[in-house]
């Protein structure tokens, strides 16, 4: 019997692998003392306890034999040359004297007066049609309401202050010519640009700004859109309406 080292199982006599698990099983040998069958990397034999390593595994009788190679003439048949099925083009050789040398295209044929009064002239491109863009600045203003004037806000400014002449800041749009403009404080509103958004703010006016008739408490802006209504103090007596184009 042959002892599985995996699983210990016990498999018959000239098994290879394992019946249990499928392990490799060692090889065997014949006891040189008793007969009895022993592994092949055992020490001692188990039967009758015959130390297995003083014999050594006698060399294959066959090692070191060389067999000579023969080698079998093969015969080659000898073939028939076939005819040609298409008879080749002859050569035909070109003298030194009829190569081509000058590769350059041939001139122009000459224009007359009549072709070229009938051949079209291409427009001349104009110097500003070039491939840039300019970009469209949107021009902001102010539409009073009650005289129908417009007042245009510089796009220099970042700050137009909105009000009458005073000491203390003298105002960018000038309101103190318009009807009714006593409602409007000398320090009344600023309109403030951050990039192309544009915020309208009260600075302390005393009869209040009103953005579409809603107060806007002082310390807050209103962003504008196109179409809002501004009113400086109350009665919406002086209006401008905000526009851009």
């Amino acid at each position: 019997m042959i002892v599985c080292p995996n699983c210990s199982h016990q498999n018959p006599e000239g098994a290879v692998q394992c019946e249990a698990c499928y392990t490799p099983l060692p090889s065997t040998m014949a006891c040189p003392s008793c007969g009895a069958t022993v592994q092949s990397d055992a020490s001692f034999c188990g039967q009758c306890g015959f130390d297995l390593r003083t014999v050594t595994p006698a060399a294959d009788s066959d090692e070191g034999v060389t067999t000579p190679e023969v080698t079998v003439p093969v015969a080659v048949p000898q073939l028939e040359q076939l005819e040609p099925l298409v008879s080749p083009d002859p050569l035909v050789t070109v003298p030194p004297s009829a190569e081509v040398t000058n590769l350059d295209p041939p001139p122009p044929a000459a224009t007359t007066d009549a072709e070229a009064e009938s051949s079209p002239v291409p427009p001349p491109v104009s110097a500003a049609s070039g491939t840039s863009t300019q970009l469209q600045v949107s021009q902001i203003r102010l539409l009073h309401v009650q005289s129908e004037t417009v007042v245009e806000i510089p796009s220099t400014l970042s700050l137009i202050r909105l009000g009458k002449p005073n000491d203390r800041v003298p105002p960018d749009i000038d309101v103190s010519g318009y009807p009714d403009s006593e409602v409007v404080s000398r320090v009344h509103a600023n309109i403030r640009v951050e990039g192309d958004i544009y915020y309208i703010e009260d600075v302390g006016s005393s009869n209040g700004t009103y953005v579409n008739n809603m107060p806007l408490p002082y310390g807050n802006r209103h962003r504008l859109r196109p179409g809002d209504r501004i009113s400086l103090g109350k009665g919406d007596k002086v209006s401008f309406i905000f526009q851009a184009s």
